[in-house]
């Protein structure tokens, strides 16, 4: 019988190639199969992220998963996506899946892992986050001491953003795409807009900073983050 393949989720972090760590770079160039998430129009962020440390004899294997879903209606599909991963592991191949980020931190590897990683021996291999490379590239520092910091997805309810941004004292606003004019019309009105830090693609050579009532709503991409840093300065 032939042994299993291994899974490995590993994180490619924001989009600066030099960002991977040393460990996903070792994998990667070993691992007989990639795979990454991949839209059907676009190329594999993920994918391109890492481009230059292909081998070239590696077999790819891209895979869709299609945001705003209901989940009775992605389960099927998430299904059927992953199955090409599965049954290279069942043939003893180890499956390097890329994602952007951390494979955890909102990682499109976590649909792969709830599907794979109970029949699989899967390896989770940690990322730079989009969470940490913001503040660095907007230079400032995220939180001091005690400071609470919360992560927020765009999508929610204007009034759920409100009541969370409330009671925290550093934020960071995820997702933004399609949702930015609701963002910024709450964080008007809770005072917190002269705080608050536009960024999208953070460490990539496409990476803009822009001053918040001068970006343009109908270009704000996915990959986009709104930092508000706290006010501590110790």
């Amino acid at each position: 019988m032939t042994a299993k393949g291994r899974l490995y989720g590993v994180g490619v972090g924001p989009g600066d190639p030099e960002l991977l760590t040393i460990k996903a770079l070792r994998l990667l160039r070993a691992a007989p199969v990639i795979a990454y998430q991949s839209a059907t129009d676009k190329e594999s962020i993920a994918r391109a992220i890492v481009s230059q440390y292909l081998t070239g004899e590696q077999i790819e294997v891209a895979y869709h998963l299609p945001r705003a879903l209901e989940p009775e209606k992605a389960q099927d599909i998430y299904d059927q996506e992953v199955a090409p991963i599965a049954e290279h592991l069942a043939a003893g191949r180890d499956v390097v899946v890329l994602c952007e980020g951390d494979p955890f931190f909102y990682g499109s590897f976590m649909y792969v892992f709830t599907r794979l990683s109970e029949k699989y021996q899967t390896e989770v291999v940690p990322g730079v986050s989009s969470l940490m490379a913001c503040p660095v590239s907007l230079g400032v520092p995220f939180t001091y001491y005690n400071d609470i910091l919360t992560v927020l997805p765009a999508p929610l309810p204007a009034e759920e953003l409100t009541s969370k941004l409330l009671t925290t004292d550093a934020a960071a606003i995820m997702k933004l795409g399609r949702h930015f004019t609701k963002v910024r019309d709450v964080l008007h009105k809770l005072g917190l807009a002269s705080r608050a830090l536009y960024i999208e693609r953070a460490t990539t050579t496409h990476q803009r900073i822009v001053p918040l009532d001068e970006v343009d709503p109908a270009e704000v991409p996915y990959f986009a983050m709104i930092v508000i840093p706290t006010k501590s300065r110790l």
